[in-house]
């Protein structure tokens, strides 16, 4: 077996406790924040290891503006790139002296190498009632000295791994094992891939109630088509904010959600040859104006060569609730805005808002909304572990986190403006083919839509045969793995039956990555190899019975193959990859990702009306 082969077969491999009280991390600072009528938002109380600093961005981060709307909330978010930070707010009625409120957030920093937000989430129940217990007497801070003494980083709780290795902006690009030439320049070395999907713990484990990944039926309802084009956004590295509304901890989870759905599975890490590539979106959580500088820095500039520096920047993503960001258009590259709050009983559902630079709005293309409806009827199979309450149309049963299978055709139905709001209109060349498709078939059902719901189908399909293990958000990696589209550990339980709706749509999202990797890489392999073939075989013509040694021919083809043409992508391998043959902006998408994960420049052939060989439309 190869070095490649054995690499594909590990991935991050996160262990889940027995029970969400156990296995709790260790932290690395304890803190509480009071709000004083005076001074505003303090840092009343600390605790930390030596060598940390709790700065004033603590207590930035820790209280989004807005939270005096709400009366609770947990807030994620990233300090100083080495620790995921947590906390709890609560906001009760106090004195008036109080301003008749008493606000405050009891937090803590978990060090990123424990895994993804350094299963920071497994404090949060604790923490929350921390913030009750405090909130009575916010001078007896007697149970934070117990926390801190419980649960404080020790010698022997360091771990293993630094946490840039795992969790840093610059992760992937600081690894020195394994380094080898690549085409770019850079050191090309191999790092961890994100595992494909999973359970979101073995059978007979509990999973802690705040566990983000619960919240992706949720993520799949708020955002329903849209969440195709927002994770082809994810999947170029863009730099993706979300604009919401206190309460943050859901949109929090949608930041992870997003970064979890668009990482690299490990079947396919080693297919683009350029380095430093990320296997992740880089999750930033609660940002706000006092990260703009951050922010900025995760720019990359489309204007220059392919990772041509040396901090090439691949994105972010995150969420604030300090609207003065969206105007800053420096700072993102794509906008999500959230419906506000108010919006849930609205008579018409209220949809996202994703955008570009210049308020270029982004919808989902026609291809995305067959496939989210196939989607959505195929998980009807999977429970959902999530006990959290989702966003839901009005005609939408309030009892089920995601319609029920013939829920299709209400969320088609329920709002008579859906799909201009977030699907492409039908272009007049597909309208025209669509036509002439039904003229000829004689009113018939169409084959190739059949043949396109079995594709969509099939990433749902068969995951017991191809994954054993429990999913995993830790530094860890498996040892085994199956051979199938996407190679990973992490599905639990017998037979499709016995795998929740969370690491379904994880593996259905890593499962559509691995497909279009792969196309794409047949594509390029093929282009190259008859490129080669030409180049040599005219070379040779021209150079008549003289010959070279191996090494001399091996040195001559790749300097032949520093001249690479564009890669052409034709109408079926856009259809392979599960994408819209009609759409524009599928074509720019797979241009863009040509480009940046291959470095090269990529021709894609849309779709097209032809008659005897004459171009219609």
């Amino acid at each position: 077996m190869s070095t490649a082969q054995r690499r594909r077969g590990r991935s991050l491999h996160l262990e889940l406790p027995h029970g969400s009280h156990l296995d709790l991390p260790s932290v690395a600072a304890v803190f509480l924040v009071l709000f004083d009528v005076r001074s505003g938002y303090t840092v009343a109380w600390k605790r930390s290891i030596p060598g940390l600093e709790l700065t004033e961005s603590v207590e930035f981060k820790s209280l989004p503006s807005g939270l005096h709307h709400v009366d609770e909330d947990l807030i994620y978010f990233l300090h100083d790139d080495d620790y995921a930070g947590l906390s709890a707010f609560i906001n009760q009625p106090a004195a008036e002296s109080e301003r008749n409120a008493l606000m405050l957030a009891v937090g803590v920093l978990v060090p990123l190498s424990y895994g993804r937000m350094g299963k920071s989430w497994k404090h949060a129940e604790g923490l929350k009632e921390l913030a009750r217990v405090l909130v009575k007497n916010p001078e007896d801070t007697q149970p934070l000295e117990d926390f801190w003494e419980q649960h404080q980083i020790h010698d022997e709780d360091e771990p293993t791994q630094k946490s840039s290795e795992v969790s840093s902006p610059s992760s992937d690009k600081n690894k020195t094992s394994q380094e080898r030439p690549s085409p770019n320049g850079h050191p090309k070395t191999r790092n961890r891939a994100i595992s494909t999907a999973s359970a979101l713990a073995p059978p007979g484990q509990g999973v802690s109630s705040h566990h983000p990944a619960l919240s992706l039926p949720s993520f799949l309802d708020a955002f329903g088509p849209l969440i195709f084009p927002l994770y082809k956004a994810a999947l170029l590295r863009r730099r993706i904010l979300i604009v919401g509304h206190a309460p943050v901890e859901l949109t929090c989870n949608y930041v992870y959600d997003i970064s979890v759905l668009s990482g690299t599975p490990s079947s396919v890490i080693d297919l683009p040859p350029l380095e430093p590539l990320p296997t992740r979106l880089h999750p930033l959580f609660s940002v706000g104006v006092h990260d703009m500088q951050t922010l900025a820095s995760g720019s990359r500039d489309n204007s220059q060569e392919p990772h041509s520096s040396e901090d090439p920047g691949y994105g972010w993503v995150a969420c604030t609730t300090d609207d003065i960001l969206s105007v800053k258009e420096n700072l993102y590259d794509t906008l999500v805005t959230m419906p506000p709050p108010q919006a849930a009983n609205a008579a018409e559902r209220a949809w996202p808002r994703i955008t570009m630079k210049r308020s270029t709005e982004i919808k989902a293309t026609q291809r995305d909304y067959r496939r989210y409806k196939t989607l959505r009827r195929d998980l009807s199979r999977y429970p959902s572990k999530s006990r959290m309450q989702t966003p839901r149309a009005s005609t939408e049963d309030p009892e089920s986190p995601v319609p029920a299978e013939d829920s299709q055709e209400t969320f088609k139905d329920s709002a008579s403006t859906t799909d201009e709001k977030l699907i492409e209109p039908q272009s007049w060349s597909a309208l025209a083919y669509s036509s002439f498709m039904w003229w000829a078939s004689a009113g018939e059902q169409r084959t190739d839509l059949d043949e396109e719901t079995d594709h969509d189908s099939a990433l749902l399909r068969d995951f017991s045969r191809e994954y054993s293990g429990g999913y995993s958000d830790s530094p860890h990696r498996s040892k085994s793995a199956g051979n199938g589209m996407a190679k990973s550990p992490g599905m639990a339980g017998n037979g499709e039956e016995g795998l929740g709706m969370e690491p379904a749509l994880i593996a259905y999202f890593h499962r559509l990555t691995s497909l279009i990797f792969r196309v794409l890489a047949e594509i390029i392999d093929s282009g190259d190899a008859d490129s080669l073939d030409i180049q040599v075989s005219e070379g040779e013509g021209q150079q008549g019975a003289s010959s070279t040694g191996g090494e001399g021919r091996e040195e001559e083809d790749m300097a032949l193959l520093e001249t690479q043409e564009a890669v052409s992508v034709g109408t079926e391998d856009m259809a392979r990859m599960g994408l819209d043959v009609w759409s524009q902006a599928d074509r720019k998408f797979v241009e863009e990702l040509v480009a940046l994960y291959w470095g090269r420049k990529a021709e894609v052939q849309g779709a097209r009306v032809e008659c005897c060989g004459v171009r219609l439309m």
